[in-house]
């Protein structure tokens, strides 16, 4: 392929990107200030908006990006062919892959990118947007739904409640239920505080344990301090508060571990996991359908219908990530399924345009 052209082909795209990456950005943020722009108030609320909307410009960033590298997609090569350069390559002999090639470079690198993005400045700059907001704006929203400690655990057939405290400080007011295979309470052990000794080994000091049997009888003691071999060590209650989206992959992937095994949810940390690379290279194959669809034989319109096309397959793409991270977080779904499903059937939609293209399917025509 010719030098030449495939980097004017590429130079073409990248501004289409950027261009509309930009515009859909200003958008975005215009419509979020003047929707929330009433709660906004308070000394030196200028300079903490201008804060909050830098932070929130670098999430909707990542948000966006695939979207406009659809939208690039379909408007560069429609560009091109509506200037009658698509022909002129044509009768050079050049076939579609004169597009799709350079535009394929373009968009893996900016997939690639979001993926870095997302994970070293994205996950910061959404802490810093729910500081901001509750700091200086009083806006909690379901903060507390994710940034409460968890105080209920189990590990194997003991059920631990820990009112407060941390594993490497000790725990404070705890309440720990033995169970039976049968899920029957063996045993009640309360006390003031747990601390760890060595391995699954722990000081309980005010301890009341109670003793339960099958005939329904019960045995009380109280203790001013005792060990207990309890099946958990202080790395089983490492769970950390927070939204999943806020952290990093080696976090999610502690936190999935470290859930499992004291029997937490892990359905949406799991699907942050995957989506941290699902939703990013779901603009890879996106951008090639636009490509399709902007090369197939016959197409009236060009620009214009470049963008609604584009609009079309993201309203879509979005709608189906929606429902499937709903059947996912209701675990009607496994969350891997449901994190790359979108991006699959963009590559099988692609796939299809780009063999048509090529005459391996159906006719093609100039």
């Amino acid at each position: 392929m010719n030098g030449t052209l495939f980097r004017y082909v590429a130079r073409t795209y990248i501004v289409f990107a950027v261009g509309i990456l930009a515009a859909v950005l200003t958008v975005f943020l215009v419509v979020d200030f003047v929707d929330r722009a009433r709660n906004y108030s308070g000394e030196g609320w200028v300079w903490n908006v201008m804060l909050l909307y830098a932070n929130k410009a670098l999430v909707a960033t990542q948000q966006l990006g695939p979207a406009a590298l659809l939208l690039a997609a379909g408007a560069s090569v429609s560009s091109l062919r509506k200037r009658g350069e698509v022909t002129a390559m044509q009768s050079l002999t050049f076939g579609p892959n004169a597009l799709y090639l350079p535009v394929a470079l373009c968009v893996a690198v900016a997939c690639v990118g979001l993926i870095a993005f997302d994970e070293w400045v994205v996950v910061k700059a959404a802490q810093r947007v729910e500081e901001i907001s509750i700091q200086r704006f009083n806006r909690w929203g379901d903060w507390g739904l994710y940034h409460n400690p968890k105080q209920w655990f189990r590990k194997g057939d003991h059920i631990f409640y820990l009112r407060s405290g941390s594993a490497q400080e000790g725990f404070e007011q705890v309440a720990i239920l033995t169970v039976t295979p049968e899920f029957r309470l063996a045993r009640r052990l309360d006390a003031k505080r747990m601390l760890p000794v060595e391995g699954t080994r722990w000081k309980l000091e005010g301890v009341v344990e109670r003793s339960f049997t099958k005939e329904g009888q019960s045995q009380v003691r109280e203790l001013a301090e005792a060990e207990y071999d309890l099946g958990a060590t202080p790395q089983t209650f490492r769970i950390r508060p927070g939204r999943p989206e806020q952290m990093r992959v080696p976090v999610l992937r502690e936190q999935i571990i470290a859930r499992g095994e004291v029997g937490l949810s892990t359905g949406q940390f799991s699907l942050t996991l995957h989506n941290r690379f699902a939703y990013p290279l779901a603009g890879f194959p996106a951008a090639m359908l636009a490509v399709g669809l902007a090369l197939r034989p016959g197409r009236k319109g060009h620009l214009t219908v470049a963008i609604v096309e584009g609009l079309i397959v993201s309203v879509t793409m979005w709608s189906l990530i929606v429902v499937a991270r709903t059947l996912a977080l209701s675990e009607r779904m496994p969350p891997v399924v449901a994190a790359w499903l979108p991006a699959t059937l963009l590559v099988v939609a692609a796939t299809v345009l780009w063999l048509r293209g090529e005459g391996l399917l159906g006719r093609s025509g100039a």
